[in-house]
């Protein structure tokens, strides 16, 4: 097996807005919250207990108050640690899929929370949020940080153009975009391409799944409902014959 760390996810370099963003909720300043990740709400946690052990107390029991929605398995997983569990799940675990099961309620005044992951404000959904007359306050918990260097990448790059990598598995979006970055800036997309085509492509979810067929990849394996590490090493596991 052979790892690649290609990206890292980092607290928000500051913390002020979202210390901010949390007094506000705390404060009953949203009557819903969208929760686009399960690392978006833990990293919500930790930041007051790194920064206003006070306010975790305050900012779960408004948790408890609040209309919550989800995108997918992760936020609810995060959820259930505390007890609580979301009213509105997407259907599809996608922004679009939170967009579809938000389209036939009255959002008009309604104060929504989102929780953005990494610095992608995420347009599509707030934009839709605002023209359903919504108020939204959003907050990003993390950042995605690159954690391997180049050349860790372009090696990679190469050992995929060989041939020598029978699957490779990507459990995020952030790691689609690391890889084609660094092909891009190296010149080496034909190679990436070429390797990628001749390697099985396993996505740990429809998210994931999406970022690498926009970038002309094939994905060969995804598990059907449960978006986790196990259900994608199961699947990898019995298509190179060791399940």
């Amino acid at each position: 097996m052979i790892r690649c760390p290609l990206v890292d996810i980092l607290d928000a370099p500051d913390p002020t807005p979202v210390l901010d963003w949390l007094h506000r909720f705390s404060a009953g300043g949203c009557d819903d919250l969208i929760l686009l990740t399960g690392e978006g709400l833990r990293r919500l946690l930790s930041c007051c207990e790194r920064h206003a052990a006070e306010l975790k107390a305050e900012f779960v029991a408004r948790l408890a108050q609040v209309r919550l929605v989800t995108r997918g398995p992760k936020p609810v997983a995060a959820l259930r640690e505390l007890g609580l569990k979301p009213a509105i799940t997407a259907d599809k675990p996608t922004s679009a899929g939170v967009i579809a099961r938000l389209a036939g309620l009255d959002l008009r005044g309604r104060r929504v929370g989102v929780q953005l992951y990494g610095s992608d404000p995420n347009r599509p959904l707030v934009e839709f949020l605002e023209n359903a007359g919504a108020n939204v306050d959003a907050v990003a918990p993390y950042v995605y940080a690159d954690a391997a260097a180049d050349n860790e990448v372009r090696a990679l790059i190469g050992q995929l153009a060989a041939g020598s990598i029978d699957a490779i598995a990507f459990t995020s979006q952030a790691q689609v975009e690391r890889l084609f970055k660094v092909a891009g800036t190296h010149r080496a997309e034909e190679d990436l391409r070429t390797g990628l085509s001749r390697t099985t492509v396993a996505a740990v979810g429809p998210l994931v799944a999406e970022a690498l067929r926009v970038r002309g990849t094939k994905v060969d394996l995804m598990p059907e409902d449960s978006y986790f590490l196990k259900p994608l090493t199961l699947l990898l596991a019995q298509r190179l014959g060791r399940g």
